[in-house]
């Protein structure tokens, strides 16, 4: 046991006495030591139940032979940071979750970990940690958010919210209407019921096999959701005694199984960044092209929301993540034979799985789509890359040229947009938003809401290196990389410019040649050198700082180097 280090012997005396200064007595000390990695807190609506889930796992824990010992990390609700400068520290709460993990679970020599995230930084920054460590590990998050049907027949979800604001400004809906979806929206505890980013992390958990069956959508509320976290504490303890560590499980051919997952499903455009990330903790390279190379060859079977009108509630009743994931196995477009934290590979995981409605999801010879939901665009506009969620944009937006309407921030957008100045035809630009210009690389929910709640979402584009919200649909386009506090070429592009976005074939450019450009980049690099780039040049203090000096591109995952 790693725990031997803090308990056994004659020199670690005084080191049992402070572990029964908890409690604990011989009997507990000489069991595994399990830590039950916790996110809970009372701000984000995903995580205020995660103490009973705890509950459960420490239950399981100990019915298995083991001694659990729980411990916090922090949470962000992205929701409640964004439209302002709180979502700056979204992004970069992840490398701080991961970085205390490490701290707590090194510094106290634990055995075995089981982690409870929800929400959208909190998963990633868990697996993390568990790459970094490699102790047998298991995950079992919080589980969505319901959708409650509202009074127009369909299912709501915050985007609808954000979208109301959009239809308020534009006189489309009125004051009784905006406070209907925000009373009803929300209904209660869970990550945000659409395939948005926390809950499409949550499904690529069970992809990589870290995580037990129904970890992505079992409802929260649901009785269903304690008994996986209960056996998910029994689970760990038989990984600690067969040996299976974390790296065991996050393989390179796991995380292909979750890119082929991701475009199956149609998830958010984050899990792009957050999969490199990850992979790069488990010594694991995902270049950007590999996500196209799966995606030409993995239909898209899904449609939850914001590509479509179904929630995760749906995704749970017509059979799961497993039943998509069997399909896939079916048709050769993922490893079956790969281990899985359940003991079994991921064959036996799916071999009695069964779709319970075509609907939700489609089988491999009637896709939505012969492509996955995600696409990563290159160009001369994005030469290191840019992603966008194809399956969520409309079919008469995949290919789209515009001009330029160029903001530097994300507040200006904002106001352009909901002071009616952006017209059809145009391609919004929203720059030095990116991972260091940000910094923390900002999500565009609040403009791409807007414009899609006004009904210029089939006739708008919007291109940023900042990052979107998984609840966001429309033809936005965003870590495009390099970014404009690195010199992209997103800082060179200016009002009135020309933009092509031709998603099928992988393109984004802009049009203008390349003489233009290389005077452009003379004109700002001599305004930089003189201190005349206020933009670029941002007051910065505390974490900030020195996330902004040290962050990598969007293309690496906006990793900490």
């Amino acid at each position: 046991m790693k725990s031997s280090a803090v308990k056994e012997g004659v020199a670690r005396a005084p080191h049992r006495s402070l572990l029964k200064a908890t409690g604990l007595g011989d009997t507990e000390i000489a069991k595994p030591f399990v830590g039950i990695v916790n996110s809970y807190n009372e701000l984000v609506p995903g995580h205020i139940h995660l103490q009973k889930i705890a509950q459960a796992v420490r239950e399981g824990v100990i019915a298995a032979g083991g001694t659990p010992f729980e411990f916090n990390t922090i949470a962000v609700c992205d929701g409640i940071a964004m439209g302002h400068a709180g979502m700056c520290y979204s992004l970069p709460t992840r490398e701080l979750i991961a970085d205390t993990i490490e701290c707590m679970v090194r510094a106290h020599a634990l055995d075995a970990l089981v982690f409870i995230p929800n929400c959208d930084k909190i998963v990633p920054g868990m697996l993390m940690a568990a790459a970094r460590l490699n102790l047998p590990t298991i995950f079992v998050s919080g589980g969505p958010m319901l959708s409650l049907v509202g009074r127009d027949g369909r299912n709501m979800d915050l985007n609808s919210v954000f979208e109301a604001v959009g239809a308020y400004s534009a006189g489309k809906i009125g004051d009784a209407e905006l406070n209907y979806y925000e009373e009803n929206a929300c209904p209660g505890c869970g990550s945000c019921s659409g395939m948005f980013t926390a809950n499409s992390m949550n499904c690529l958990c069970e992809a990589v096999g870290i995580a037990l069956p129904g970890n992505g959508t079992i409802p929260a509320v649901y009785a269903a959701r304690q008994r996986l976290a209960r056996e998910a504490g029994r689970q760990v303890m038989e990984l600690w005694r067969r040996g299976v560590r974390a790296l065991d499980i996050l393989t390179p051919a796991a995380f292909k199984n979750a890119l082929a997952l991701d475009m199956a499903l149609g998830c958010s455009t984050n899990t792009i960044l957050h999969l490199t990330a990850i992979a790069r903790e488990a010594g694991v390279d995902i270049p950007l092209m590999l996500v196209n190379e799966i995606s030409e060859r993995t239909p898209n079977l899904c449609r939850l929301a914001p590509a479509g009108p179904y929630h995760m509630q749906d995704l749970y009743e017509a059979g799961g993540v497993y039943a998509v994931i069997a399909q896939l196995v079916e048709a050769g477009l993922f490893d079956g034979t790969l281990p899985t934290v359940t003991g079994k590979t991921v064959a036996e995981n799916v071999a009695n799985a069964v779709v319970y409605n075509r609907d939700v999801i489609r089988p491999v010879s009637d896709p939505y789509s012969p492509t996955g939901g995600l696409a990563v665009l290159f160009g001369s506009l994005a030469p290191e890359g840019a992603v966008v969620k194809r399956s969520a944009v409309a079919p008469e937006m995949l290919t789209h040229k515009g001009p330029a309407r160029v903001f530097d921030s994300e507040e200006e957008a904002i106001s352009a947009i909901m002071s009616g100045k952006i017209v059809p035809g145009d391609v919004v630009v929203i720059r030095y938003e990116g991972p260091a210009g940000g910094p923390g690389m900002r999500e565009m929910l609040s403009p791409t809401s807007a414009i899609a709640g006004m009904g210029l979402d089939r006739e708008v584009a919007l291109v940023t290196d900042g990052r979107f919200s998984g609840a966001t649909r429309g033809a936005a386009i965003g870590h495009i990389s390099p970014e404009a506090a690195r010199g992209g070429p997103i800082a060179l592009v200016r009002e009135g410019d020309i933009i092509s976005i031709d998603i099928p074939n992988y393109r984004l450019d802009l049009l203008v040649d390349e003489e233009q450009l290389a005077a452009r980049r003379a004109e700002m690099e001599a305004k930089a050198a003189a201190g005349c780039d206020k933009v670029n040049k941002k007051p910065l203090d505390g974490y900030l700082k020195r996330y902004a000096r040290a962050v990598s591109s969007a293309s690496r995952g906006a990793v900490i180097d």
